[in-house]
């Protein structure tokens, strides 16, 4: 439906969005956007409407930038810190990135995990997910900056991760609760509580979803729980 790139021009960075037309042979530059309804069948074989956003290229920004400055999200090196098979080699990406001279050595790095490894420790799992689905926002400098809740993998703050935290103008998304995380009582975190709802003033991310991730609630909810 969509094509978004990030392109670096006299080393800055710029976002734009491409659609795709119906035959899927063409597409046009989107500085608007556009809702296209569409459909899917999910993992459980279950066939889903949703509308679908492409974001306008303000829109990019809420998650596309730190410390006001446009910037990509996603290669980071705990991110990147994987075994990869090469054509020669399989070797750790970051090593062989060293080896080459592409990038300096910095050892060790705590990996992300699958969030959806029932195998993985429970913790890294929803850290993970949160990290790649709200730490781009929540972390100092990010759009949501103001907030205090940072949820970047390698935060170890207990009251920037939201535990027994006090909201900062939520307005009715608090549902009245009285903490981001409330260790031990999912149902009272305003945290799993903007996961769970679909009221674009109330539900998180704020842009970009129509439905509710019901595997990362129960993930959420889970560690919060154990908490």
């Amino acid at each position: 439906m969509e094509t978004r790139l990030l392109i670096k021009k006299n080393g800055e960075w710029s976002n734009v969005s491409y659609i795709w037309n119906k035959d899927q042979d063409e597409a046009f530059l989107s500085i608007a956007g556009k809702t296209i309804p569409t459909k899917f069948i999910n993992n459980n074989g279950e066939l889903k409407d949703v509308r679908y956003r492409v974001p306008n290229i303000n829109q990019c920004k809420e998650c596309h930038q730190v410390n006001k400055t446009i910037t990509p999200i996603g290669p980071k090196a705990r991110n990147l810190n994987v075994d990869y098979a090469y054509g020669d080699e399989t070797m750790n990406q970051l090593e062989k990135w060293h080896k080459l001279g592409w990038i300096d050595s910095e050892y060790p790095i705590k990996s992300m995990v699958d969030w959806a490894d029932q195998n993985a420790n429970l913790d890294d799992r929803a850290r993970s997910y949160l990290d790649i689905n709200c730490g781009h926002c929540h972390i100092e400098g990010g759009s949501a900056d103001t907030s205090g809740l940072y949820l970047d993998f390698n935060e170890s703050r207990k009251i920037n991760l939201g535990f027994y935290k006090k909201p900062i103008a939520t307005g009715r998304a608090s549902n009245n609760l009285k903490y981001s995380i409330v260790p031990g009582n999912p149902e009272e975190s305003i945290l799993l509580y903007r996961m769970q709802s679909l009221d674009p003033g109330i539900m998180m991310p704020e842009s970009g979803r129509a439905l509710e991730h019901s595997e990362a609630i129960q993930l959420v909810s889970k560690w919060i729980k154990n908490l």
